[in-house]
């Protein structure tokens, strides 16, 4: 096992405050079962789950209650016992509509449905691993939900050599990922052996910003006994966003990940640490993907922490949980406040991607005017995609998509610095949000028109 710093400076990149402090010396702790779970079966990237339960079904605790709807898919499983009072369609954190299993729970039924452990899982097929990651419904819990047994799967012409652990947890605020660090490092550690046997890798990467100096030693302490696997915790200075991924990986390893391109078209593959320990959980003791651990904060919270709860309960209860708000919420935003999303009310529930919860006061919310470009290049400097957000912008106002894509504008990361930077205040990365969707969607009807020709 090495430490090593990080090989170069992140391109671009932002020094926004970050909050950390509210929450990083926080325990993760459990809270009680709600009254209620509102699941989602859109939790990740790809095809929503089909429900397999109907209203009035009692479920048990693990059970599978939503299957697969293709590759890109997983299913989702009941966190708790309890009966289905209903399945409608409701919107989920991101705002768009799909379907939704609402469960009562019953927390007199502690009966668990787990799936077999494989505690010899290093002497089983790797496709055996694969099947078992997807039937536990595991997806990247670090925000993007692409289904982990996906991603574990590159075609034969892409052959992984290298494995990059994110842990950097780059958003201000968010601490989620810095405590499973601190307190599951042997359980990362073991989703670390599972991930290079299935790969057949043997150089990993964890890469922990230096504003986690207690994760970093607890990491350090973890992976110290990895047979057979060269192991590096490589230590980055705090900057945002270097928690995404072909900046972790450039910064790591050196490699350039190809405009338009993928991690494993320079052989890498990068797991959220959440993951990691899904994975985990999955192989070795046999439990599906049922809860998570949110960052609840904000200076108006009572009670910030890092709260384990049951995938599918409240924005309202967690932050009941948390001791309630000492002022009216301004703004609640899924996630960080730099990539998140801002949602209606708290009324909206958890994934499997809710990596945190803010809610801020209205001294924290800034209500701004666009106003015209000025022509400074502050968001052209702070672009680690290396693009020119300005130029981008005005032709997606233009509705000139063409002049947009022709700008690379489906390599933008979403980070927001460009729109963090601006002095005259313009919506660039919601320029950008808004017309990439419709980018991809006239590629796949071009594509679909040549393929009937």
């Amino acid at each position: 096992m090495r430490v090593t710093r990080a090989l170069r400076k992140l391109r671009g990149s932002i020094h926004p405050q970050y909050f950390k402090g509210l929450t990083s010396d926080r325990n993760i702790v459990e809270m009680p079962l709600p009254e209620k779970l509102y699941l989602s079966m859109a939790q990740h990237l790809g095809a929503p789950a089909k429900p397999i339960v109907a209203k009035g079904d009692t479920v048990t605790r693990g059970q599978c209650i939503a299957e697969s709807a293709g590759f890109i898919s997983v299913p989702v499983h009941a966190p708790v016992s309890g009966k289905v009072i209903d399945i409608d369609t409701a919107p989920t954190p991101s705002g768009t509509m799909a379907p939704r299993v609402i469960l009562e729970t019953d927390p007199e039924n502690t009966e668990t449905v787990t799936m077999p452990p494989m505690p010899d899982w290093n002497e089983r097929p790797q496709e055996e691993l694969l099947k078992r990651i997807a039937e536990a419904g595991v997806a990247g819990m670090g925000g993007a939900g692409f289904p982990t047994h996906v991603k574990l799967s590159p075609p034969s012409d892409k052959p992984i050599n290298t494995i990059i652990i994110n842990g950097a947890e780059c958003e201000p605020y968010l601490t989620a990922d810095h405590r499973l660090m601190v307190e599951q490092g042997k359980g990362i550690a073991d989703g670390i052996r599972i991930m290079c046997y299935i790969l057949n890798v043997k150089t990993v990467f964890v890469a922990i910003e230096d504003n986690k100096p207690e994760a970093i030693k607890t990491m350090q302490d973890a992976l110290e006994n990895l047979e057979g696997i060269d192991a590096t915790v490589c230590i980055l200075p705090t900057e945002y966003p270097q928690g995404a991924e072909k900046q972790q990986i450039a910064i790591t390893t050196g490699r350039e990940v190809p405009s338009g391109g993928l991690p494993m078209d320079v052989g890498c593959v990068v797991e959220n640490v959440g993951t990691v320990l899904a994975i985990a959980d999955a192989i070795k003791k046999g439990i599906p993907l049922t809860q998570r651990v949110t960052t609840v904060t904000g200076h108006i919270v009572k009670n910030p922490q890092n709260v384990l709860a049951p995938i599918g309960t409240t924005y309202a209860d967690l932050v009941s949980f948390c001791g309630g708000l000492t002022a009216p919420a301004a703004k609640v935003i899924s996630g960080g406040p730099m990539m998140g999303m801002a949602q209606p009310s708290l009324a909206i529930a958890t994934t499997k991607t809710t990596s945190g919860l803010v809610v801020l006061e209205e001294s924290r919310v800034h209500i701004y005017q666009a106003m015209p470009c000025i022509g400074c290049g502050r968001c052209l400097e702070a672009c680690p995609m290396n693009l020119v957000p300005a130029a981008i912008s005005y032709a997606v106002e233009g509705g000139d998509y063409d002049r947009a894509e022709s700008l690379n504008i489906l390599d933008c990361i979403e980070c927001g610095c460009c729109a963090f930077v601006c002095p005259s205040s313009r919506p660039l990365v919601q320029h950008f949000k808004l017309a990439k969707p419709k980018i991809i969607l006239k590629r796949r009807q071009a594509a679909d028109a040549k393929g009937a020709k």
